[in-house]
């Protein structure tokens, strides 16, 4: 008998593999079609405010669009390599920096993670790079600036590099009071897609034009980020559009509004699970601030969910041993808490 789990010409396979292939599209048509049949003219208002919106960052979204092709074309990814050599506090200084300006997929740096734990190196370092890595990157600044202002994403980029050396001095001081010795679960680390650019990094080669291939790559790479960045900002806008329709201002403002430590943590803990995306989070915080959220429970907000989101943590959990795993997370929530009311005092002076 056939398993229609594996025959891609059955309807149920066939189905499976749509939803997974494009599920991000499918949640917004899904959204639009109920609204479509339940309230014909909020339907409308949420279509036209997602195309307003699409429009109004189209110019960020293309620069982040070129930054993220340029760097697969050019291979200036492959510099991140150097920061993991040196002193350890000269490592986790370097990691912390590179992951806070590193243009990796979600692809690439779990694996990358793996190739560097097995490969020897420090744990310190590779925590600095790991807690700064999914915060901030070139597009996600630009984009950032673009819906919060450039005071936002100047103090998330801040939060990224104060995390990442928070995380690296505490896991420096653990491993060598004896600690967190072996932190790859058994039979990881083979390094996958990622471990190469460590092992044998490559030349960057500035004038990718010159190449086909490389131009190619560009094309390819501009045209996945694209997609990517669309889906999943369409799907954020469309959200944002029915949280100012159905959730009252006041609400908002009395729960993570206000100039207490209150709406910090509610920010840091409400991050974990309500976060969709580094680019789908953006306009959701900024209807949230227009709303009357405080900002520094807005960029907590985006700290925690972007390294303690869904996805991040499960993929974290099977490479991982549990000790590492839960220090993650509290390294993660800490320092979102800490970065937010740092920036709430910092929109107060």
């Amino acid at each position: 008998m056939t398993d229609v789990t594996l025959d891609p010409r059955h309807p149920a396979a066939l189905a499976r593999v749509v939803w997974t292939r494009h599920r991000v599209w499918l949640a917004s048509i899904l959204i639009l079609a109920v609204l479509a049949v339940t309230d014909a003219a909020q339907a409308r208002e949420s279509a036209q405010f997602a195309a307003a919106a699409l429009l109004k960052t189209a110019p960020f979204l293309l620069l982040s669009i070129g930054i993220a092709a340029w760097a697969g074309a050019t291979g200036a990814d492959n510099l991140i390599a150097r920061a993991f050599t040196g002193a350890p506090a000269l490592m986790i200084v370097m990691a912390a920096l590179a992951g806070a300006v590193s243009p990796f997929c979600s692809c690439g740096v779990i694996p990358l993670i793996a190739a560097l734990l097995a490969m020897g190196v420090p744990l310190s370092a590779v925590m600095a790079f790991w807690l700064a890595s999914p915060v901030m990157d070139p597009s996600m600044f630009v984009l950032t600036a673009g819906v919060l202002g450039v005071e936002f994403a100047l103090a998330k980029t801040l939060a990224a590099i104060g995390l990442g050396l928070m995380g690296g001095a505490v896991v420096h001081w653990i491993t060598r009071a004896g600690g967190l010795v072996t932190p790859l679960r058994d039979g990881i680390g083979n390094g996958g897609c990622g471990g190469a650019r460590v092992r044998a990094p490559k030349p960057v080669v500035w004038r990718f034009w010159d190449d086909p291939a490389r131009r190619g790559k560009f094309g390819r790479e501009a045209l996945n980020v694209t997609l990517f960045l669309t889906k999943w900002l369409l799907l954020a806008f469309l959200l944002e559009s029915l949280m100012l329709a159905f959730i009252p201002a006041e609400t908002v403002t009395s729960v993570l509004g206000g100039t207490g430590i209150a709406p910090i943590a509610i920010g840091t803990l409400v991050g974990v699970p309500a976060y969709l995306n580094g680019y789908a989070a953006l306009p959701l915080v900024g209807g949230l601030v227009a709303q009357g959220m405080a900002p520094g429970a807005g960029l907590a907000f985006l700290v925690a969910g972007g390294v303690t989101s869904l996805p991040a943590a499960i993929a974290v959990w099977a490479l991982v041993r549990p000790p590492v795993f839960a220090l993650y997370l509290a390294l993660s929530l800490t320092g979102a808490f800490l970065s937010g009311i740092l920036f709430h005092l910092w929109t107060l002076a």
